[in-house]
């Protein structure tokens, strides 16, 4: 799977409706309500990378109350869970 994350700028009155309607789109996993920058961020996986544009330009661009995304796509993954479970192999605890 090939990750994108997904800074979306959102009409404020309509940030939860936004953020309802991106939910529902395939390829997309996850949609974060945030402060900062951005109104919300979305996790975008998909298996190819010409994917990407069905799914954010093809879609997600395209939903009532979006004005702007920046798009972010992941070389690697690191995370807490997937190194312990690499560094616990074949060890007892």
């Amino acid at each position: 799977m090939i990750t994108a994350i997904v800074l979306i700028t959102a009409d404020v009155d309509k940030i939860p409706e936004v953020a309802e309607a991106i939910a529902e789109i395939d390829g997309v996993t996850e949609v974060y309500s945030v402060t900062g920058d951005a109104d919300l961020i979305a996790m975008v996986r998909v298996r190819e990378h010409e994917q990407f544009h069905d799914v954010i330009a093809g879609t997600v661009n395209k939903v009532p109350g979006v004005l702007s995304t920046s798009t972010h796509i992941a070389f690697r993954t690191y995370s807490r869970h997937d190194l312990e479970s690499a560094f616990s192999l074949g060890m007892d605890d």
